[in-house]
């Protein structure tokens, strides 16, 4: 009998182990599966929402690219690659490199420059002639082989944020990474959690944080003012990839969501959640005899 009992209290300390494991399994989520921009949208300044011109967003050996080869000059063409699902709650993550040259009329500063834009506006909200969706940017910056360049840096088209309890409304804050030159592959990070905080990460360290992410600001041109209501949290938003005129290249883009069923009796808890969502939850059904 004690045998057959110490069996069932392993068996059970067993289950639960094994289903705290199963709960705290981060389950991230490609967004970019490889093949083609099937859940994206495009956005170029000057054109219609999803008119890629010059094919400036393709996937070339399984992976988003933007390339110039179609552009006589780049004339402020700035676009916007978007996934087509908002988020509040998570953690988003680019593999990303810089790789040749700008096109002509390029601008000096966007040389080896891009971007992931959150808590953005949606691509079919953008005004046709709007240069920058209203949003958060984590600035990925390239090394230019001399003197240092940070990456995932922040820039606030359209947005303020708060640092240290005080309002910055300066457009951009560098942050305190390494400098990365030539070719090689980065991976850049960020936790967001809703209207509270947020964190940029290169390479598994955090180089800057910041809270209360809002509209305001007056870096974007071109948009609708009903997309622009000034002091307004920014709780939730898109997630784009930047084409500033210099041809760069994601591998992979890839999401946590932070956001879901915090029941530990549902079948779907995750343990690392930070905001509940309840709506969510999944329970396993009864059987008759229990």
């Amino acid at each position: 009998m004690k045998t057959a009992f110490i069996s069932l209290l392993l068996l059970l300390v067993g289950s639960l182990s094994l289903g705290q494991k199963k709960a705290d399994q981060k389950e991230w989520k490609q967004l970019f599966n490889g093949k083609d921009l099937k859940g994206w949208d495009v956005k170029i300044r000057g054109y219609e929402l999803n008119e890629n011109f010059g094919n400036t967003f393709r996937v070339e050996d399984g992976k988003i690219v933007t390339r110039y080869d179609a552009y006589d000059e780049f004339k402020q063409r700035y676009g916007h690659l978007f996934y087509k699902d908002n988020f509040s709650y998570y953690r988003v993550a680019v593999e990303y490199r810089f790789v040749g040259e700008q096109p002509k009329g390029g601008e000096g500063w966007a040389k080896r420059n891009s971007g992931i834009m959150v808590h953005g506006q949606t691509a079919a909200s953008m005004g046709k002639n709007q240069d920058f969706p209203i949003s958060i940017e984590v600035q990925l910056l390239g090394g230019l082989d001399k003197g240092e360049r940070t990456t995932c840096n922040l820039c606030t088209p359209g947005t303020n944020v708060v640092i240290d309890g005080k309002l910055v409304t300066q457009h951009c804050i560098n942050s305190k990474s390494q400098t990365y030159n030539g070719d090689q592959w980065v991976r850049a990070e960020v936790l967001v959690l809703g209207d509270s905080l947020i964190q940029h990460f290169v390479n598994g360290e955090m180089v800057l944080d910041y809270q209360k992410p809002q509209v305001g600001g007056g870096t974007v041109s071109g948009f609708d003012p009903t997309q622009k209501p000034d002091g307004k949290l920014l709780a939730e938003g898109s997630i784009s990839l930047q084409s500033e005129s210099h041809p760069v290249e994601f591998r992979k883009v890839e999401i946590l969501d932070l956001k879901g069923c915090m029941d530990p009796k549902a079948t779907n808890f995750k343990s690392y959640y930070v905001k509940a969502d309840n709506s969510l939850c999944t329970y396993r059904k009864k059987r008759k005899s229990e």
